[in-house]
């Protein structure tokens, strides 16, 4: 399928990882003259190339800086940093840069008899953005649309706007990377979940991380969806340049005044998609329909339930597919019950935000954190943690800011360091064995480690699934 605004065209992928493989593969079928660099020269990225090229794309590994001599294009891979040298050679030359997201957003092709491309329901935020896309994902599905959930999460969303079988709708999740390279987006509406420090290495501050969060309100057509206890998220919807007639909905825990989405009497509540929004309120579902019911969680649903809403989903299909909906591994999951103690997985909580919103739901808790803090301070979270602390298991490379934060907060719970040096399978069966030993009947042992994996794993998952196979072998031992 080639495309005539690309025949050609002069492009260059940067970087040979998923998105940039979709990307390259994309663009040679649409006619381009293809080209990816990469800065590394690994045999997997050496196999990744060689197929690459056996489709006409030229591969230049250990070259993440040059810009090929008449180059029209940049895609880039969402985790090229701004400031890299390819970019600032393209800024020279005057070639724009986009990602992926922003090619997908240019290649939409209109829906059958409506002659408009299919809706974007767009999330992003710190954390829980691919929770709330599931659930959002799960809700449009009960209401009997064709739809998937996209992006940083399950179908690549390339391959979503060029489907063979269009989509109805998509549920879009965006991290900050991906939005600040995709300057036309301009969502159908959108929600920020979250603002904590992350990425600040990337962003190069708070206050760019933010505003490459905000553009996913850019041109908002029926709702921007905010968080009622996250004033930054509030702050840049008053920011946005959005369509006439859109409106700011906000979601929180408690209940819900006109325009937001809340809880009464333990059942979530929109009250801004309704007649007479300032006397009346549709009940959308039970937070028992919410799965696992932690507080983070529900308003992860509130925020999913806002964005149905907001295109036209009734009340009784917000129910039916929060209902249906099961969060991926590694996300605040039940993994086992020994000896009456709980073991919760929630490796997937890499920075201090998402352990902060994991710790709050249980008491008392053993908690094991640490790995690569990539730049977080911890004083805060250990501050609003330290009296639901029965003890603390430190793994990981930056252990000691956490260890430090403890000394500061929490100078009476008892602290234990994994032993340094070990990695994988062993490092985890020590450390759930050391929680076990801390634990008493009724507590929680969690996995929120505050911090990235990779000093001791491969990636979350991994460390995940290692924390899940110690606690199964605590329980049948030998076996």
């Amino acid at each position: 399928m080639t495309n005539p605004d690309f025949m050609n065209l002069p492009v260059v992928v940067a970087g040979l990882g998923v998105s940039g493989i979709s990307a390259a593969r994309v663009l040679n079928g649409l006619g381009a003259s293809v080209t990816v660099v990469d800065g590394g020269s690994g045999e997997g990225l050496k196999a990744r190339a060689a197929e690459l090229e056996a489709l006409g794309v030229a591969v230049r590994l250990g070259d993440g800086a040059s810009l090929p001599e008449g180059t029209r294009l940049i895609v880039t891979s969402p985790g090229w940093a701004p400031d890299s040298p390819l970019f600032a050679a393209a800024e020279a030359a005057g070639v724009p840069v986009w990602g992926d997201v922003e090619l997908a957003w240019r290649l939409r092709k209109p829906l059958p008899g409506t002659g408009e491309p299919a809706p974007w329901l767009a999330v992003t935020g710190t954390n829980g953005k691919t929770t709330t896309v599931q659930m959002l994902a799960s809700i449009l599905t009960a209401a009997g649309k064709r739809t998937a959930a996209v992006g940083n999460v399950g179908v690549s969303v390339l391959d979503a706007v060029l489907a063979e079988e269009p989509y109805d709708v998509l549920a879009v999740e965006l991290s900050s990377y991906q939005l600040h390279w995709a300057p036309s987006l301009r969502p159908y509406s959108a929600a920020v979940l979250n603002l904590a420090p992350d990425h600040l290495d990337w962003h190069g501050s708070m206050e760019a991380y933010a505003a490459d969060k905000g553009r996913i309100y850019e041109g908002n057509v029926v709702a921007c969806v905010y968080n009622l206890a996250d004033p930054a998220t509030e702050a840049l919807v008053r920011e946005a340049d959005v369509e006439e007639g859109c409106r700011a909905i906000g979601f929180g825990l408690g209940a819900p005044g006109p325009s937001n989405f809340g809880v009464v009497d333990g059942l979530l509540v929109d009250r801004a998609f309704v007649e007479d929004r300032t006397k009346n309120a549709a009940e959308l579902g039970a937070v028992e329909d919410v799965n696992p019911p932690a507080p983070h969680n529900i308003a992860n649903a509130l925020a999913a339930a806002a964005l149905a809403r907001a295109y036209g989903v009734e009340p009784k299909a917000v129910r039916e597919g929060l209902r249906a909906f099961r969060p991926d591994a590694h996300r605040i999951a039940e993994v086992g019950v020994v000896r009456e103690v709980t073991y919760i997985d929630d490796s997937k909580a890499t920075n201090t935000h998402a352990a902060a919103a994991s710790l709050a739901a249980y008491r008392p808790i053993v908690w094991i954190a640490g790995g690569l803090a990539k730049g977080a301070t911890f004083d805060d979270l250990v501050q609003g943690a330290a009296e639901r602390l029965r003890a603390v298991v430190l793994i990981g490379q930056d252990r000691a800011l956490i260890r430090e934060a403890l000394e500061r907060h929490a100078p009476d719970v008892p602290v234990i360091e994994a032993a340094e040096g070990q990695t994988g399978a062993m490092a985890m069966t020590e450390v759930v064995r050391t929680a076990a030993s801390l634990a008493r009947s009724g507590d929680t042992v969690l996995l929120a480690p505050a911090c990235a994996s990779m000093d001791m794993f491969t990636n979350y998952g991994e460390r995940g699934d290692l924390f899940a196979a110690a606690v199964r072998e605590l329980a049948n031992p030998g076996e």
